[in-house]
This record gives C-alpha cells, sequence and structure tokens, in this order.
C-alpha cells in the first residue's frame, strides 16, 4: 500500500491575460499568485511550489519574497521552490532566505534545488555557462553542509573555504527540508541519494513510467550507502476544468503558444492537437474533469512509488481567475478522489 500522497502546486508566474485580453503586468502577476497561494492553503492542498525564472514570460525571479507574503497569510501549505538554480546563487544566501520563509512560516519552508533547466541567470548573475557542472557540484556540496544547522568549515573550488563559520538565522528546530530537482540526468540521480537528499522528478513530456528506472537507480544508491531511501516526488503539467471538453478547450490555446514558443528556443516542433492529447491521454499532461486527473495521477503513484505529486497549472497567458477555478477544483475534489484510488 501507498503512503498518503502529498498533492502540491506549482507555479512559475506565468505572465497572464486579464479579462479584456490583455497581458498583466508582472506586478499584477505577483499579486495574482499569493492570492492563488492563499486559495491553495484554503483548499487543502499540501504544498505550493514557485518557480525561479529570469525571462519575460514568468513574474517569479525571487520566489522567497513571495513565500514569505504568502507565510504570513496561510495556516497549513508547505512552501517550496520549484527550482532553485543554485549554480547561479549564494549557496550560503539560499540557506538565509529560506530559512528566514521557514522562521516566518513555523516550520512550512522547503526548497527544491536544480541546475536550471533555463540557462538566463548565468549570464545575468556573472557565471560561465562551461562551468555548470562544477558550479552544481561545488555549491551544492556546501549547501549540504549548511543543513547540519551547525558552525560550517567548508573548502571548495568556486568560492573562498569556511572556517568554524556561523550561519544566521539557524533553522529553529528540525533541519531545511531539501529536495534535489531532476529532469533526466542518472548522475543528479545518484548526486541526490550521495547527500540523503529527497529526488524531485521533473517528467515535463511523455510516458511517466519512463522515469522508473531513475527511480530504481535511486533506491540501489540508497541500499550501496547503507541508508533508508528518502522521498521522492514528480513534478507535471496539468489542469482541471469541470468536464474533461472544458479543461482540454480552455488550455488548449494557451499551453500551445507557451510550448511552441520555448520549443523555439530548444529545437522542439510545434505542438499539434494531436500531440496535446496523446500527452493528456498517455503522458505527463493530467488535464480534465475531477475524476480524470485523479485517476491520473494515482497511475503515476502506483507506477513510480512516489509520496509527492506537484501539478504545474499556470500556462502561459491562462487567467487568473480559471486558475482560481482549477485551484478550487484540485484541493476540494482531486485530492480527495486521488487518496481514495490509492487507500
Amino acid at each position: 500500500m501507498v503512503q498518503q500522497i502529498e498533492l502540491a502546486l506549482d507555479t512559475f508566474g506565468d505572465i497572464q491575460a486579464g479579462a479584456d485580453s490583455k497581458v498583466l503586468t508582472h506586478a499584477q502577476v505577483i499579486r495574482n499568485v499569493i492570492e492563488e497561494s492563499v486559495l491553495a492553503d484554503e483548499v487543502g492542498v499540501d504544498c505550493i511550489g514557485l518557480g525561479e525564472h529570469h525571462r519575460p514570460d514568468f513574474a517569479i525571479s525571487s520566489p522567497e519574497v513571495l513565500l514569505g507574503t504568502i507565510a504570513s497569510r496561510t495556516r497549513r501549505i508547505h512552501l517550496a521552490s520549484s527550482v532553485t538554480v543554485l549554480s547561479s546563487d549564494d549557496p550560503i544566501r539560499v540557506f538565509q532566505r529560506f530559512s528566514t520563509v521557514n522562521a516566518i512560516s513555523s516550520g512550512r519552508a522547503e526548497v527544491i534545488l536544480g541546475r536550471g533547466s533555463f540557462t538566463e541567470s548565468f549570464p545575468l548573475f556573472g557565471y560561465d555557462l562551461s562551468n555548470y557542472e562544477t558550479l552544481f557540484d561545488d555549491k551544492l556540496d556546501l549547501f549540504a553542509a549548511l543543513l547540519k544547522n551547525e558552525p560550517v568549515t567548508w573548502r571548495g573550488h568556486t568560492r573562498p573555504p569556511l572556517t568554524n563559520q556561523r550561519i544566521f538565522p539557524p533553522i529553529e528546530s528540525g533541519t531545511l527540508k531539501t529536495w534535489i530537482g531532476v529532469g533526466g540526468s542518472p548522475e543528479s540521480v545518484v548526486r541526490a541519494a550521495h547527500y540523503d537528499l529527497p529526488l524531485m522528478l521533473a517528467i515535463i513530456g511523455g510516458d511517466p513510467n519512463r522515469f522508473r528506472p531513475y527511480v530504481d537507480l535511486y533506491h540501489r544508491a540508497f541500499a550501496q550507502f547503507g541508508r533508508p531511501v528518502r522521498e521522492i516526488g514528480v513534478h507535471s503539467h496539468g489542469y482541471v476544468a469541470e468536464t474533461d471538453d472544458r479543461a482540454r478547450e480552455e488550455l488548449w490555446p494557451d499551453y500551445k503558444i507557451m510550448r511552441d514558443r520555448i520549443g523555439a528556443e530548444r529545437g522542439w516542433p510545434p505542438m499539434t492537437h494531436e500531440h496535446f492529447d496523446a500527452e493528456i491521454e498517455h503522458g505527463s499532461l493530467y488535464v480534465g474533469a475531477p475524476e480524470t486527473v485523479a485517476s491520473r495521477i494515482a497511475t503515476t503513484v502506483k507506477a513510480l512509488g512516489i509520496s509527492r505529486f506537484h501539478m504545474k497549472y499556470s500556462a502561459g497567458k491562462l487567467s487568473h481567475e480559471k486558475i482560481m477555478r482549477c485551484i478550487e477544483l484540485y484541493g476540494r475534489k482531486v485530492i480527495p478522489l486521488t487518496r481514495d484510488l490509492l487507500a
């Protein structure tokens, strides 16, 4: 029997359109994200994840600032980044910012660390992309040392060493929950196990079952390290409406524009409606009525043995009003239906 699944939501703060179809400002989208997160807390969502990006189509560049604001307006929901691009940041500052959110929220902060599927932050903050791997390896090693919540002595390759250095504010109790976000690299899976950290799989296309070898690798790595395996989560895109047809009709135009814009940067062909339907029916788009989405999530949970599922609910210009209805349905219907299917 699968342990009780945690069901979460993610957003990158996609730039939305208003009621008049005009594009909203980044500032308004940020305010909307706060309202969306408050609603997620009210309807029983377990965690809200905010992604860090530095490009015009996403509003959130500093998730921790928003998470601190959301913390003061919510009661129980966990507050995560999705992801924090550690390679182009300072591990100590990242730890301090999330430790601060943890204090504001009385222990609800989480951080998902990754190398980032977008690279805009590297030139923005003065990092050479040729050091992509080295930067992440070195900074993750330091961040793992900070998680012990005690004075740090550390030496690496990308910054001066530390000797018995205390970091403030410390975590009040326990530790800062830290995940490693992985998009498909076996080395990253083993790295997560090496540092004894939970694994978050970003599955944004194709059959989720193709990630089963990464789950198996994670388990084997923990067995070799002689430690009990940690949690595994999945991040995928999705959208909930009252019926399957309505969900597809509402999501399709905005999702295609977003997917084609990013795809053009990466050499992907434009998305066809047939591809869109195939991703919903057999791939990694969790779209439909609550019963449909719950069934798809439960199938993935069983196939991969995960304990956390994050659904990215925002997509291009998809309106705040539609998103709010999606969040309400996800919390009030999808979550209980999914848990019933897994009981």
